[in-house]
């Protein structure tokens, strides 16, 4: 059965307030980007974060020294449609967690040179778990199901991460190999862009950049897409010229500021889409997938040593007694 995705060619797949990844992240992620006004607005909810649960869109626009349609260009910018589905995204952050009684003891802390290693390690759990949550939170099931199995009926499917995004284009390029789906990775442009050209309907290309503005990860997902593949962009930023080229977006999450948590948390986000992705891909042809690993193991059985038993290993503890 042929499966269709039906999304504009050049229009990024913003998450609803009902799946949102987390507001105050939303906001920090943007908040360079934003003019005076929006500024002013991004400020005020960070430090008041339930003002919209009490606010209408006119009350919060004069507390913030903004205008009502600003706000509304805020809450685009950010993610969302809307006024009221940014309040139901905050009631939802806060309805998570009862203990929360602002956003700024929830979006971590750089950490400092001081800091014990319990302390750091600590708020490196906190970060990783946190981009976790608001990742998962962010995924759409259905979407990924589709393109699950687009990939698994892939004639050719590219993957293209630079620096830090090429280990993880290379890790699921050699899973999704394994389990017979054609799959080739680049992080070089020049050879990336000639994979590219000769896509056609019956590819997939999928592009891996946290910030979504790497230059030659943008080239070759949109020189795949010119060829006519599917192209899919996975990013912590929903509005980034990755996502702007590409047919489905993927959202992760992760604040993205130097020396906190957060931003060593990005690879955890992406990898959690990605082996969900995996996990999924291999679902639509289970038969296929089984009999492929199960090949692929004994084929390197004999490069790995046996499992030595309890007794064996208790015995080449014991010292060897000379003999005379």
């Amino acid at each position: 059965m042929e499966v269709v995705i039906t999304i504009e060619q050049t229009s990024a797949v913003i998450v609803d307030g009902e799946h949102a990844a987390g507001v105050a992240n939303r906001i920090l992620l943007r908040r360079p980007e934003m003019s005076g006004a929006m500024a002013k607005i991004a400020d005020y909810l960070l430090e008041y974060p339930q003002a919209p649960l009490k606010l209408s869109i006119g009350e919060l626009a004069k507390q913030a020294g903004a205008s009502a349609a600003t706000v509304t260009r805020f809450c685009r910018l950010i993610g969302y449609t809307g006024y009221a589905p940014l309040k139901v995204s905050i009631a939802t952050d806060f309805g998570r967690s009862t203990a929360r009684t602002s956003w700024k003891t929830d979006i971590g802390r750089a950490f400092g040179p001081h800091d014990s290693a319990g302390d750091v390690l600590s708020t490196l759990i906190n970060a990783h778990s946190r981009t976790l949550r608001e990742t998962a939170s962010a995924i759409d099931l259905p979407q990924m199901k589709i393109l699950a199995k687009r990939i698994a009926t892939s004639r050719h499917v590219d993957i293209y991460g630079v620096g830090g995004s090429a280990f993880l284009a290379e890790e699921m390029q050699a899973r999704l190999y394994r389990i017979g789906v054609n799959t080739h990775v680049w992080s070089e442009v020049h050879a990336g862009l000639t994979s590219a050209a000769i896509q056609d309907s019956g590819s997939v290309a999928i592009g891996i950049s946290n910030s979504g503005r790497t230059e030659e990860t943008i080239q070759m997902l949109r020189e795949a897409g010119r060829a006519g593949a599917l192209t899919v962009a996975i990013s912590n930023n929903p509005t980034s010229p990755l996502a702007e080229n590409a047919n489905v977006t993927i959202v992760t999450s992760v604040h993205e500021q130097f020396l906190q948590p957060d931003d060593l948390s990005a690879k955890h986000g992406q990898l959690l889409v990605l082996d969900l992705l995996y996990l999924l891909t291999a679902q639509e042809n289970f038969d296929r997938t089984t009999n492929n690993l199960a090949a692929s193991a004994l084929a390197v059985a004999t490069h790995r040593r046996p499992r030595r038993s309890p007794a064996s290993m208790r015995q080449a503890r014991e010292p060897q007694q000379s003999i005379d």
